[in-house]
């Protein structure tokens, strides 16, 4: 298990994205130069930024690295991703934003698992969280689930299986949406 990626909702895309560009080193997605927009039933939408780490990642990289150092073979994580998204007055991200005095915040964790359908099973048996939905959700490439705010930490927890990098709208609209009532 891993951190894949952190995800913030926020009052300004744009400060937020330049902050974690100018202050952390890191990049804006190659791929999605312009983010993404998620559009809700409701006509509310939800503006995404997709940022990678400084550190080059290749696809199929392995979750752990090892390098010799000091003599010691020593275990590195790859870098998570950052996830920054800004909602439209009424969209679930904006209303998350609001109830955090117009600020937002870190809205969830995202792990790397091998198996999210096992992961969701352990959790329940265990006790240790509630899920949003019932079901992991899946893309081609791609199954995610979200924890409902944990009790011990209050953070919102989601696990996610990868066969590729990046992130599938329908899945980023569908997990939003499970955590709209949260």
């Amino acid at each position: 298990m891993r951190l894949d990626h952190i995800a913030y909702r926020v009052a300004d895309k744009e400060k937020a994205t330049e902050f974690f560009i100018k202050c952390l080193g890191y990049r804006i997605a190659e791929d999605l130069p312009e983010g993404f927009t998620i559009e809700f039933e409701d006509g509310s939408n939800a503006k995404c930024n997709v940022l990678l780490p400084p550190e080059e990642l290749e696809i199929n990289t392995p979750w752990n690295a090892f390098a010799l150092h000091e003599g010691k073979n020593q275990e590195y994580h790859k870098p998570p991703e950052i996830f920054v998204s800004q909602g439209t007055p009424g969209s679930i991200v904006e209303e998350w934003v609001k109830k955090r005095d117009n600020i937002g915040g870190i809205h969830h964790l995202a792990y790397q698992v091998e198996s999210v359908e096992k992961v969701m099973k352990e959790w329940t048996e265990k006790g240790y969280a509630e899920f949003t939905t019932p079901n992991p959700l899946k893309c081609p490439g791609l199954v995610q689930c979200f924890t409902k705010p944990s009790q011990l930490t209050g953070i919102i927890y989601e696990f996610i299986e990868r066969e590729t990098v990046g992130f599938c709208q329908n899945n980023v609209k569908d997990l939003m949406n499970s955590t709209k009532n949260l």
